[in-house]
């Protein structure tokens, strides 16, 4: 079995779905000759053509509107957005056609789309290059919202998206394009969209996280362990809308504390929203108050990433927090 990153992972995928499907297209700035700024879309010009592989002028919203009309009349197109941060051009596309045509149209029409796009800090790219706006998406009803955080998972949760009638936001973390590797299979497979994973078990205190973090997070469940000697359980929501909520809730049933981390500013991040659940479903559970450790409600910065970012020591006193309560 092949070892990959998350950059070749999700470049197999795409070339897997267009051999299985003639109506796959890919199309985005730089996604032909050049393979896309990140190389996701590498070589498949080769293989695909000019017909499938479409280079197209900088105009995000262009993108989307072309994207949605091929989604609407039986294409599966798949729309790269350079960085997640150009996105805001084609938002009124996605906000206001992407996410409602299913439901002003009765059911006549679907959306089969899906726009991926590398996203989060890192990398040191500075405020247009390294936003977190998943919120607005996972806001948005119609649309369904991804983040994978392994290349294994990349791969699965790409080619379960483009198979899906619905339109997908499929976000990527760069930072951790090329360091995370692992085996890959080459045959096909997806990973069921909505479906949390189980990184680590524990027994005294949850943390929910997804994308990058879940690193960090591992690195803080270790920091724990020898610390203190606490039992660390992971989840990686991989599925941001709709969110894995019996995962959450079977997980606080064993440990009884809940840690939320996530690059996105903390007011009205996802957190806030899983806070928001538990509390209406199993606040009897919980022995001590939620903790979301997120992104500062501040623009990105430019020369001090690592101390807007969440990092181990912020999850550590986090955890510390929930433990001695």
């Amino acid at each position: 079995m092949p070892i990959m990153n998350m950059v070749q992972a999700l470049n197999q995928a795409l070339r897997e779905e267009m051999r299985r499907d003639p109506r796959v297209v890919v199309l985005g700035e730089d996604v032909g000759y050049r393979g896309g700024v990140f190389l996701v879309t590498e070589k498949l010009i080769d293989e695909f053509g000019e017909l499938r592989v479409i280079d197209t002028p900088l105009t995000e919203g262009g993108i989307v509107g072309i994207a949605v009309g091929m989604a609407m009349y039986g294409l599966r197109p798949v729309a790269e957005i350079q960085f997640i941060d150009f996105v805001y051009e084609a938002f009124d596309q996605i906000v206001s056609n992407v996410a409602k045509i299913r439901y002003r149209s009765g059911g006549q029409f679907s959306v089969p789309l899906v726009i991926r796009s590398p996203c989060c800090g890192g990398v040191r790219g500075g405020m247009h290059h390294s936003q977190s706006p998943e919120s607005y998406f996972i806001h948005t009803a119609g649309l369904i919202t991804i983040m994978p955080s392994t290349p294994y998972d990349a791969k699965g949760l790409l080619k379960a998206s483009i198979r899906i009638d619905d339109p997908v936001i499929f976000l990527e973390p760069k930072s951790i394009y090329r360091t995370i590797r692992e085996e890959v299979p080459e045959e096909d497979y997806i990973v069921p969209i909505g479906k949390a994973r189980l990184v680590k078990e524990g027994s005294d205190v949850t943390i929910v996280t997804y994308g990058a973090m879940v690193y960090k997070s591992i690195e803080a469940s270790k920091l724990v362990a020898e610390k203190h000697g606490w039992d660390v359980e992971i989840i990686d929501l991989r599925t941001l809308m709709p969110f894995d909520r019996e995962a959450v809730l079977k997980s606080i049933e064993k440990t009884g504390r809940l840690v939320i981390v996530h690059e996105a500013p903390k007011t009205l991040g996802l957190g806030a929203e899983i806070s928001a659940y538990v509390a209406e479903n199993a606040i009897e559970l919980l022995r001590g108050p939620v903790v979301r450790v997120a992104g500062y409600d501040t623009p990105f910065p430019l020369a001090h990433e690592k101390l807007y970012m969440p990092n181990v020591a912020r999850i550590y006193m986090a955890i510390k927090k929930v433990m001695e309560y």
